[in-house]
């Protein structure tokens, strides 16, 4: 679930720190993805056609052969309902191709690592790519990880303001925004964070640790958006007061979500999109209610992007021009309980009735959180989490 952000106009800085600054990215970048979607370990698969990365792939009239795609575990086999598997079916039913997903548990950090290592790199594009994540990368890895200035068919669909990256490598395919999920009859959210620390919504709150969580890592990206970082108060003192006023945060999105379901506190950070999920699981909609903190939520865009050492480079392209079709772009918004990333998105007719967008998104761009996230998350562990 992401959503759009700005992009920044900056020229690419490689960090110089060399080891020392991979070791930090493997470092944060474990400690940052999603908890709880472990996958299979990815396995090489080559494509048999001898390609060189440059031209096109023999196989069928639209290209051919084996596309292995990279990708976070949900993605392929969420709970309740994921994208993966009819994108495949899609995919290879339309096309002379074949699929396979790779899963790794720690997800992009395992490219970059195989990448470091000068090792192969097992898949031919990556689906599920954030602005945070290609911070991450670009300051802790000094070589060129995916294919920069990337145009496929569809691209020019792309919703104003969404792409996220200022160097072309990711292509966004969906879109969300983080803000509150509110049990009405049980409480009535606040509409400002300020509200969150009065006492009548003592104990209301469950949120997500940053340093473990892409949703706890947005939510704590939106309050230092909301109260900066430095002055007389700052994001860390709202958490303290946050804390003061009986805050839970648990490690995962999943925790923290299945804790909410059980009533165990009437709000809980997750995405406006939440009632997309309810509705199709017959739930009270009055439970699962979404609260815009000062009418704003944090945008979380996802992309997919192309490996500079991709065996079917042709194919990979052409999949990521399928992953923008109008009816595609439908069915991973209503699998993956987002919004489009195109304006040709052909959806449910009571998508827009369910699916919440704020009055006014916010986001950090790629230059604005380039040398400054990671002291964010840090300050808020050594705060927070070491109390």
């Amino acid at each position: 679930m992401t959503d759009e952000t700005a992009t920044g106009d900056g020229s690419r800085t490689a960090d110089s720190g060399g080891t020392h600054s991979r070791r930090r990215f493997l470092a944060l970048s474990g400690a940052a993805g999603v908890a709880g979607l472990a996958g299979c370990s990815a396995e090489q698969v080559t494509d048999g056609n001898g390609d060189d990365g440059n031209g096109t792939v023999g196989g069928g009239e639209e290209g051919g052969g084996v596309l292995t795609v990279g990708t976070f575990g949900s993605f392929v086999d969420a709970p309740s309902i994921s994208p993966g598997e009819w994108l495949k079916d899609e995919f290879e039913s339309r096309y002379d191709a074949e699929i396979e997903y790779a899963t790794p548990d720690n997800e992009l950090n395992y490219y970059v690592e195989r990448a470091a290592s000068g090792a192969s790199m097992d898949a031919d594009l990556y689906v599920g790519i954030g602005t945070e994540d290609l911070v991450q990368i670009d300051e802790g890895y000094d070589g060129d990880l995916f294919v920069s200035d990337l145009e496929i068919d569809g691209d020019d669909d792309i919703r104003e303001g969404l792409r996220f990256d200022p160097f072309g490598r990711a292509v966004p395919y969906d879109t969300g925004y983080v803000s509150l999920v509110y049990d009405s009859t049980e409480t009535e959210a606040p509409e400002t964070f300020e509200g969150l620390l009065e006492e009548e919504h003592r104990g209301d709150l469950i949120a997500q640790n940053p340093g473990s969580s892409t949703t706890g890592r947005s939510f704590l990206l939106h309050t230092v958006h909301r109260f900066g970082d430095e002055g007389e108060y700052d994001y860390l003192d709202f958490w303290a007061d946050l804390q003061e006023n009986d805050v839970r945060v648990l490690d995962a999105w999943d925790a923290a979500y299945t804790s909410w379901s059980e009533g165990e506190a009437p709000m809980v950070v997750s995405y406006s999109t939440d009632q997309v999920f309810a509705s199709a699981d017959g739930a009270d909609l009055d439970q699962h209610q979404i609260r815009f903190l000062d009418d704003q939520a944090y945008a979380t865009p996802s992309g997919m992007a192309l490996f500079e050492e991709a065996d079917n480079p042709e194919l990979a392209r052409q999949f990521m021009s399928f992953m923008l079709e109008p009816d595609v772009q439908g069915e991973i918004v209503e699998r993956n309980v987002s919004f489009p990333a195109t304006e040709t998105a052909e959806l449910p007719p009571d998508y827009d009735e369910l699916a919440h967008e704020p009055d006014d998104p916010v986001t950090f761009s790629y230059d604005e959180l380039q040398g400054s996230m990671e002291g964010w998350i840090s300050a808020w562990e050594r705060q927070v989490a070491g109390n």
